[in-house]
């Protein structure tokens, strides 16, 4: 079964079974409205806790969120350090041009002219656009901004970008 993280317990908020999560998900919405099943993986457990979430509230950076069944401080202590996440199954089917972070990492990158640039190992978030870390077999990275007049093609299924680069981009 492949797991999609969602967010990272890193704090109790509160007396009554609050919990901080810094959210890695874009659909927090979503992911933490009430009656949402989400699975805890803890450090050094096998089997994740099913969660259902009670309550969810933005508070500074943090998204507060408290669970069916565990209203006490007691009961929550211990998730410190664990990590939220989703099942495949749970992701939701995205409009055209818009994919899942798991969906680029790994592929190919390559010129209109066939020039293999490298393979995507991470994606930035820093503003207007996702920004793409592609490492060619040097070693060196490119950052490709995800934008239209660079990604002229994307195919998830054969793990391959086709991109135009622009001046200097490659540089």
């Amino acid at each position: 079964m492949n797991w999609f993280n969602v967010g990272k317990i890193v704090n109790t908020h509160g007396i009554k079974g609050e919990v901080r999560v810094i959210s890695k998900t874009d659909f927090p919405e979503e992911r933490y409205a009430p009656g949402s099943l989400l699975y805890l993986f803890l450090p050094k457990k096998k089997e994740p806790i099913e969660l259902i979430v009670n309550t969810h509230r933005k508070h500074k950076n943090f998204d507060l969120l408290t669970f069916e069944n565990y209203s006490n401080i007691n009961d929550v202590e211990l998730w410190r350090e664990g990590i939220l996440k989703v099942t495949e199954e749970q992701l939701n089917d995205l409009p055209e041009g818009e994919y899942y972070f798991y969906e680029i990492i790994g592929c190919t990158v390559i010129t209109e002219d066939e020039e293999e640039i490298g393979i995507v190992k991470e994606i930035l978030s820093p503003g207007a656009n996702d920004v793409w870390v592609v490492k060619r077999k040097d070693g060196k990275e490119f950052l490709i901004p995800y934008i239209e007049d660079v990604v002229i093609d994307i195919s998830v299924e054969d793990k391959r970008i086709i991109i135009n680069p622009i001046e200097g981009l490659l540089e």
